[in-house]
């Protein structure tokens, strides 16, 4: 029985594994289990098996030789990627699914010790003749300028009225942040998002669902539509809206969306950070006065293993969000984690544990210790998840972001769980 995280773009090309659910196999010394990965990397791609067919890919690790293991992953990683991606980075382009995303950017200070910070602004438009979104794009690459950071100005592959929550635009995304990783050293917890009118409305759609890719977004004059702001819990949000930019009622439904961000902040004191400015006597345009965002932003960096998370799908699933995976990816799903201690609580709607995956982390927990997972006053399992060098490779082939990389997976489907 196969559990594989869904891939797309270039990442197959890339690192290619099958991974197998099993039980960890026998431990043996681990640095052995190194000079093998080793071995294994440094063999001809054409003569090597799966990784995941290996047995020292399912040795139990140390947490040191974790570590080891993720930095030797990481690198292998990042060098497939510039070899697979460098002709379009240097276009800057980013291609998937036949469409193209072409960019602009600008860099801005001095790189710190981390490297820069990344911010990716959405142009307004859309629903309107191509030279008209490519005006706006051009508007936006000189729109806002952070303090320190590379701000990159993508161009929306399309001209419909949902330019940024489109299907396609989440693996984009993925692709523009794993370019600028890989290309530019950009520090992956400092990654923010923001745009303006139909970018607005981008954000107030991508920030919910793809918050764990982010360390804060800012969403200026859009509207939502359908979507809801549950799983903005660990991502610092700032909305500034005209106080006279009725269309749509985009003023009034930013006033709603004030006072639900400050019942959830009320609610749950350590999360959802929000900051919301209605512009009063400003229309759709707000004389720059919304650049006052991009510092507010600049504040908060990411935290890729938060302590608890609240995972609302959209229309538009993921396979993964922070340290929960799913294999069905259901819209409308609502899957609620919290750490305490060494136990993991989870609440479900409208699904079952028997579809989830817990990758795990000694930033999140301590694997050296017998770990639970309940669900209401079930014990799903406890004991033991061991670290091994297939967890972490299966994360990082499905995201190119070597601080979300898992040390463990535990599979609760199908019966008792296991542990790879």
């Amino acid at each position: 029985m196969n559990f594989v995280f869904r891939r797309t773009g270039s990442a197959v090309a890339a690192l290619l594994l099958t991974l197998t659910l099993a039980h960890t196999a026998p431990a043996q010394d681990n640095r052995t289990a190194l000079d093998a990965l080793k071995h294994w990397i440094a063999t001809p791609s054409g003569d090597r098996p799966n990784l995941g067919d290996e047995p020292f890919a399912k040795t139990a690790l140390s947490k040191q030789d974790s570590q080891a293991a993720r930095e030797i992953l990481w690198e292998y990683r990042a060098k497939s990627l510039k070899q697979s991606r460098a002709e379009e980075f240097a276009k800057k382009v980013v291609t998937f699914d036949g469409k193209e995303m072409k960019y602009e950017f600008r860099t801005f200070g001095e790189a710190p010790a981390g490297g820069h910070s990344l911010f990716i602004s959405m142009h307004g438009g859309g629903n309107a003749p191509a030279k008209v979104n490519d005006q706006q794009w051009k508007n936006q690459i000189r729109l806002y300028e952070p303090k320190e950071g590379i701000y990159v100005a993508p161009r929306a592959p399309t001209d419909t009225w949902n330019l940024w929550h489109e299907k396609h635009i989440d693996p984009m995304f993925d692709q523009l942040i794993a370019d600028f990783v890989v290309f530019e050293g950009i520090n992956p917890n400092r990654v923010y998002l923001m745009g303006y009118s139909a970018g607005g409305d981008g954000v107030y759609q991508l920030a919910p669902r793809m918050a764990d890719r982010f360390a804060a977004a800012a969403m200026m004059a859009g509207h939502p539509n359908e979507t809801k702001p549950a799983g903005l819990r660990n991502l610092p949000f700032t909305l500034h809206m005209g106080g006279n930019d009725a269309a749509y009622r985009r003023n009034e439904i930013a006033a709603e969306w004030k006072e639900a961000l400050a019942k959830l902040h009320e609610a749950d004191p350590d999360g959802y950070t929000h900051e919301v400015i209605i512009h009063e006597g400003k229309g759709h345009w707000m004389n720059r006065e919304d650049a006052v965002a991009v510092p507010w932003m600049a504040k908060f960096d990411r935290n890729p293993w938060p302590k608890k998370i609240v995972w609302l799908q959209d229309d538009i699933t993921h396979p993964r969000f922070y340290w929960l995976a799913v294999e069905n990816e259901k819209a409308g799903q609502l899957i609620e984690a919290a750490v305490d201690g060494q136990t993991i609580q989870l609440s479900i709607k409208d699904g079952t544990a028997d579809d989830l995956t817990l990758l795990l982390n000694d930033v999140l927990l301590d694997l050296d210790q017998p770990v639970k997972i309940m669900q209401g006053e079930t014990v799903l399992f406890e004991g033991i998840v061991a670290r091994t060098i297939d967890a972490s490779a299966s994360t990082l082939v499905h995201r190119a972001d070597p601080a979300s990389a898992a040390s463990a997976i535990l599979y609760l489907k199908g019966g008792p769980a296991q542990s790879q």
